[in-house]
């Protein structure tokens, strides 16, 4: 055999074969379709830097923007039952429940964690829309009542960061009874005389809407987040009206009195920290109970040293106005020198 025609030809187009790239490096913004470097996105909180857009965030990623130095403690949820009802549409409930679960990576559609914001103690449950459209049911209550007792036994308010498209369907009845008893957890939080904060994240829909997402002592909304009931296109047909421009979104719904106020991604921790610093001060009550008159009299000076005369049975409080005629009298500067007489 002829030795030129027996030799192993060289893989030379491995030397010019093409990398594998991954598919995740650049992302496309929604809103003005600019592509976006995926370190950068992440720098930006998923908020688009041409067009300001808000995109969907992961819960365990909003969770580490929120608390102190990222660091928090995953709270443990009970577990409930799978499928309830045996339902099955196009595909079984249960599988349904694998896809997601194996998709994102958790067991529903809530995340609860606790720690610190600027220093107090909070109780945070973040919903994740990549689970069945962040959709409410038996699951979905359990955690929001778990982070409502936990918040009450931490003496925290409880923060809650809906993104829902409401009930979930596959639970029927049992998804709608999640509306009260989610009512009922933030009951016990405010009960208790914790802060509950609602911070409202694109979309929020639905029956989420309809029952804890509204009830809120502070409600503040990320920027261009759609909030409402009924989508856009069921209340135009219903109505049979064209709907004002921007309606249902977070701005709009700040200029009609829904919501507190409308935030930037970046400003929203901060915001968290001075809203909780003001709403967990403690008070000092300033009510002195069975403060008999000699006491009331040195509460409040006269001129020259002397007490002013408070009727009988008055309480000396802090900013209390002083009797007319001690009023008059304190006008005049107080002297210590001798009066000078006439003719001297």
């Amino acid at each position: 055999m002829n030795w030129l025609t027996n030799y192993v030809r060289p893989k030379i187009r491995a030397l010019y074969a093409r990398k594998e790239v991954p598919d995740n490096l650049w992302h496309k913004c929604p809103s003005c379709e600019s592509m976006l470097f995926h370190r950068e996105l992440e720098e930006n909180l998923h908020v688009c830097q041409h067009c300001g857009f808000h995109m969907r965030l992961d819960p365990v990623k909003r969770l580490e923007t929120m608390f102190d130095d990222g660091a928090y403690e995953g709270v443990e949820l009970p577990k409930s039952v799978a499928d309830p009802l045996k339902f099955r549409d196009q595909k079984r409930y249960t599988d349904r429940l694998k896809e997601a679960q194996t998709k994102t990576g958790r067991t529903d559609a809530i995340v609860v964690g606790e720690g610190r914001i600027g220093g107090h103690a909070a109780v945070v449950a973040a919903f994740d829309f990549g689970f069945m459209g962040g959709s409410m049911g038996i699951a979905v209550g359990e955690g929001l009542l778990t982070a409502a007792r936990l918040a009450v036994a931490k003496n925290a308010p409880l923060i809650v960061v809906p993104a829902s498209g409401g009930a979930r369907m596959q639970e029927g009845i049992l998804s709608l009874m999640q509306m009260p008893r989610t009512t009922i957890a933030v009951e016990m939080v405010k009960e208790a005389g914790l802060p509950y904060i609602v911070v409202l994240t694109d979309p929020t829909t639905g029956g989420v809407t309809a029952s804890f997402a509204m009830l809120g002592d502070i409600h503040i909304a990320e920027k261009g987040a759609q909030i409402g009931f009924a989508g856009a296109r069921v209340i135009e047909s219903t109505i049979r009206e064209t709907l004002p421009e921007g309606f249902q979104r977070s701005e709009y719904l700040l200029e009609h009195g829904m919501v507190d106020m409308v935030v930037h991604r970046r400003d929203l921790r901060p915001t968290l920290v001075r809203t909780i610093g003001l709403l967990m001060t403690p008070r000092i009550d300033a009510v002195v109970e069975d403060l008999d008159l000699t006491a009331a009299q040195g509460a409040v000076q006269g001129v020259g040293g002397e007490p002013a005369q408070l009727p009988q049975g008055t309480v000396a409080q802090p900013g209390t106005p002083l009797p007319p005629a001690t009023q008059a009298t304190a006008a005049q500067p107080a002297s210590t020198a001798e009066p000078v007489q006439a003719g001297d």
